[in-house]
């Protein structure tokens, strides 16, 4: 799973400067489902959440964490072709993460956090997405809780060319 950098040589034109690699072990889906989950949600912690959330993220463990629980979720079962799935939510979150499998079974690592609140994971609206950020590429807190949970995982930095000096 790589995270590349990338430096801008031209209008549309992008050449990789370095990236981050984690080579991971896949798992089955859907037969370790529940160790995997239970995996990353032993695994969250609060430097993950972005700041605005780590308030609301200290009542309520799961908060915050949709994201990158859903990414790390995603790469585990890469195989499996696991849909991604999005929505705006009722408050704080703005935003909830979670994946569909090929017979529509909700797959959510973090749901239990609704249970603080007086409504339900926004499902219903939920669509198809894409990742955030640039060429969709994983996400560095993602690979950072993946390593964490495989110990055994390689998580490295390679630099193809000399760190390129912003312009603007």
């Amino acid at each position: 799973m790589h995270h590349k950098k990338y430096v801008k040589l031209a209008p549309n034109d992008y050449e990789v400067w370095s990236e981050w690699t984690l080579d991971y072990k896949q798992y089955e889906y859907p037969n370790d489902y529940e160790k995997v989950k239970k995996l990353i949600v032993d695994n969250l912690e609060e430097k993950l959440v972005p700041e605005k959330f780590r308030e609301l993220n200290k009542q309520n463990k799961l908060f915050g964490h949709c994201y990158h629980a859903t990414q790390a979720l995603y790469y585990f079962f890469v195989d499996a072709k696991l849909k991604i799935m999005s929505a705006s939510c009722q408050g704080p979150a703005e935003h909830h993460w979670w994946l569909q499998d090929a017979d529509n079974n909700i797959l959510d690592v973090t749901a239990e956090q609704y249970d603080a609140f007086d409504f339900d994971p926004p499902y219903q609206k939920g669509k198809e997405s894409k990742w955030y950020g640039w060429k969709n590429r994983p996400h560095r807190k993602t690979q950072k809780l993946m390593n964490k949970i495989q110990p055994e995982s390689k998580l490295y930095f390679k630099q193809y060319l000399d760190r390129p000096k912003k312009v603007y």
